[in-house]
C-alpha cells in the first residue's frame, strides 16, 4: 500500500474513531450529566437545606431574590416584569447582582400572552405525548402540614406533584408520574434521579418537571393571594451548565409569561443557577420550586395547579396557535436556541483535534502546512478522480522522483512524487 493511500485510509480510520467517539457520549448523557471543563470545578448541586438561605440584593442594596441554594457569581435572574440581573459577586450569604434592563424575550411574550384572553383549562390538549412529572428531593416535605421539613422517601412533595398531575389531566394532558425515591438528600441526589428522568424519556415526553420545594425560612416570601386563592408562587429554575441552557430558558421565560397572565403573579422569577439539574437531556426540561417548606403543603398545590393551567398552550398541546403567536417550543420548525453554538462547539473541537494531529506527526508548521497544501491539492483530488484523469505521462512522473539539487532537497515533496509515480504505474 502506497504511503498516500495509507495516510487517507489512516484519516479515514480517525475521522470513523471520532464519530463513534461523538456516538457513545451522546449515549453516556443519559446516564452521566453533560460533561463540562467546570465539572471539576464546580460545587455540588445540594440545593434547598431548609433555613441555609442566600440573599440576592441589587445595587441600591434592594433585595431582589432569596433562594435555598448556593448562589454564585454568573448566575441570573428574571422578575415576573421582565427586569434581568446578574450575580457579579458573593460574599458570605449575601450576594450582589448588577441590573441589565428589561428582558427584550420576556417582554414580547408578556405583551402577547396579555391579549392572548383565552384561559387554558377551556382548551383540551389533542397531544398524546405524556408529560413527565418526578422528584429528585423526595424528603421535602412542608412543615404547618406534614410537621417536618423533611420526611425520608414519603415527603409532602408527592402531594404537590399529585396537585400538577390532576389539573394536568384535567385538560386533558397525558401525564407519567415516576414517584421514585431518591434519598438521601444528598450531593448525589440529582445523579440518582438521572436514571429516573432517562426512564421518563424512553416514553417520548413532550416535557419533563422536576418539583421541588425551596427552603426560605419565611412563609411569606411566597404567599399570594391569586385567581381567588390563598397559594405559595412557584419559582422556575434553569441550570446554566448544560448545552441546552438556552432551549430551557426560553421555555421557562414562556411559560412563566403565559402562566402570569392567567394567574398574576403565581411565577415568581426564573433563576438560572450553577447546574445541571438533568435539563440536559431535553430543551423542555425544568425544575420547579412550589413554595417553601414553611408554606402549607395546600397553598403548594394550589400554586402549582395553577401554573399547570399554563401548560397545555406553552407546549403546543391544544392544537394551532392563533394568528401571531410565538411557535410553541416543541413546534419541529421552531428554531432551538442554542443548537447552533453547541455545533459550533464540536466542530470547532474536531478541527483543534485534527490540527495537533497534523502538527504533531509532521514535526513542524513549515511540514504541516506543506502535508495540507499537498492533501488538497493533488492527493486528494487524484484519489478520488476517475482513473482516465490520473494517467499523466509516465515520463513526466518519474522526473518528478529525480533527486535534486543539494541545498534543495524537500523529503516531503519528493516522497509525494515517489507515490504518485507509484500510483500511475498500478494504474
Amino acid at each position: 500500500m502506497t504511503g498516500a493511500k495509507s495516510r487517507i485510509i489512516w484519516g479515514i480510520g480517525l475521522l470513523l474513531v471520532g464519530i463513534s467517539l461523538l456516538l457513545g457520549l451522546s449515549v453516556s448523557r443519559l446516564t452521566r450529566p453533560v460533561w463540562s471543563v467546570t465539572t471539576f470545578f464546580k460545587e455540588a448541586e445540594n440545593d434547598h437545606q431548609a433555613g441555609v438561605v442566600y440573599t440576592v440584593k441589587d445595587e441600591q442594596g434592594r433585595v431582589i431574590s432569596q433562594a435555598s441554594r448556593r448562589v454564585t457569581v454568573g448566575d441570573e435572574i428574571f422578575t415576573a416584569e421582565g427586569r434581568h440581573y446578574r450575580v457579579t459577586g458573593v460574599k458570605g450569604n449575601t450576594a450582589y447582582a448588577r441590573y441589565l434592563g428589561m428582558d427584550r424575550d420576556l417582554l414580547a411574550y408578556n405583551e402577547y400572552y396579555s391579549h392572548l384572553g383565552v384561559p387554558a383549562v377551556r382548551m383540551m390538549a389533542r397531544s398524546t405525548r405524556p408529560v413527565g412529572i418526578y422528584h429528585t428531593h423526595s424528603d421535602e416535605s412542608y412543615v404547618p402540614t406534614d410537621g417536618s421539613e423533611s420526611i425520608p422517601f414519603k415527603g409532602g412533595i408527592y402531594q404537590v406533584g399529585e396537585a400538577l398531575v390532576n389539573r394536568l389531566k384535567n385538560s386533558g394532558v397525558r401525564v407519567d408520574y415516576d414517584r421514585t425515591p431518591h434519598d438521601p438528600h444528598d450531593d448525589n441526589a440529582y445523579y440518582r434521579s438521572r436514571r429516573t428522568a432517562v426512564k421518563l424519556m424512553q416514553n417520548n415526553p413532550i416535557a419533563i418537571f422536576d418539583v421541588h420545594r425551596d427552603g426560605v425560612s419565611d412563609p411569606g416570601y411566597y404567599q399570594r393571594y391569586i385567581s381567588n386563592e390563598d397559594v405559595a408562587q412557584t419559582r422556575l429554575v434553569v441550570g446554566r451548565e448544560n448545552p441546552r441552557m438556552q432551549a430551557n430558558l426560553d421555555f421557562a421565560k414562556r411559560l412563566m409569561s403565559y402562566a402570569n397572565s392567567l394567574h398574576k403573579p403565581v411565577v415568581k422569577e426564573i433563576f438560572t443557577a450553577k447546574g445541571n439539574y438533568n435539563q440536559d437531556l431535553m430543551p423542555t426540561a425544568l425544575l420547579i420550586e412550589a413554595g417553601t417548606h414553611t408554606n402549607t403543603k395546600g397553598e403548594a398545590e394550589r400554586g402549582i395547579a395553577l401554573l399547570a393551567d399554563a401548560v397545555p398552550v406553552v407546549l403546543g398541546l391544544t392544537g394551532p396557535a392563533p394568528g401571531g403567536a410565538p411557535k410553541p417550543v416543541t413546534d419541529r420548525t421552531a428554531g432551538t436556541p442554542g443548537s447552533w453554538k453547541a455545533l459550533g462547539w464540536i466542530i470547532a473541537l474536531t478541527l483543534l483535534g485534527g490540527g495537533a494531529f497534523l502538527l504533531i506527526s509532521a514535526g513542524s508548521w513549515d511540514r504541516a502546512k506543506s502535508r495540507l497544501s499537498d492533501f488538497f491539492g493533488r492527493e486528494f483530488a487524484s484519489f478520488f478522480a476517475p482513473r482516465r484523469a490520473r494517467k499523466p505521462d509516465l515520463d513526466t512522473a518519474e522526473k518528478a522522483t529525480e533527486t535534486p539539487a543539494e541545498g534543495h532537497r524537500d523529503p516531503d515533496a519528493g516522497e509525494a512524487a515517489r507515490d504518485h509515480l507509484e500510483r500511475i504505474r498500478q494504474d
